[in-house]
């Protein structure tokens, strides 16, 4: 079952990466969930209390099915139905770009939670960098493949705007883990170039 599930995982290297950092026997909640998957495997492998929060209603269906108790919810709407300090990580996975104020969430995130894991698309990456230099057009990469007039990324950001928006909202950046890169070596020495996504623990400072 386990096996079953990490090769599932395999396909989103910030999913794997996430599932390592977070240790056994913990409260999680996964905003923007999906199918449930991320959930799925730390309660078979680590033995999480986890909650899923997801606005599709088909993707919801799937996670119930798959065992895994989700809440029907608007992530622009804010976390207001959870109390403080309700969760030991609450996860937002590839999900920031999407949403409407996503300074607003993060705030939320670790008021909610003790820690907050984020990972997100890092258009400061190399190759949407030439594709805008060499083509003069917005991006359309493995991690961007959405044109520019139908997409749900309405706030694209680099890794050194996640942590400038970490330390004006006083943040605390406890992990970075650049990922998704054929270069690991310079993606660890210049992840803002290097790194097509990143996961980021964050903290109340």
């Amino acid at each position: 079952m386990v096996e079953k599930l990490r090769q599932n995982l395999s396909r989103r290297s910030d999913l794997v990466i996430i599932a390592d950092i977070i240790p056994k026997d913990v409260r999680i909640l996964d905003l923007g969930c999906g199918e449930g998957t991320l959930l799925r495997l730390l309660k078979h492998e680590k033995n999480v209390r986890g909650l899923g929060v997801e606005i599709s209603q088909s993707k919801i269906l799937e996670s119930v099915e798959g065992g895994i108790n989700v809440i029907h919810c608007d992530l622009n709407e804010g976390l207001s139905l959870f109390a403080d300090n309700s969760f030991d990580f609450v996860v937002l996975s590839q999900t920031l770009q999407a949403l409407k104020n996503p300074d607003l969430v993060m705030s939320e995130m670790v008021r909610v939670g003790k820690k907050g894991i984020i990972s997100f698309i890092n258009i400061g990456y190399f190759m949407a960098r030439f594709q805008l230099l060499l083509r003069g057009k917005m991006p359309e990469t493995k991690t961007i493949p959405h044109p520019w007039y139908n997409t749900p990324n309405i706030h694209l950001a680099t890794i050194r705007d996640f942590r400038e928006l970490c330390s004006e909202r006083k943040l605390k950046i406890d992990m970075e883990i650049p990922t998704g890169s054929t270069f690991d070596i310079f993606a660890g020495i210049w992840p803002n170039l290097f790194a097509q996504n990143c996961v980021f623990v964050i903290s109340k400072e």
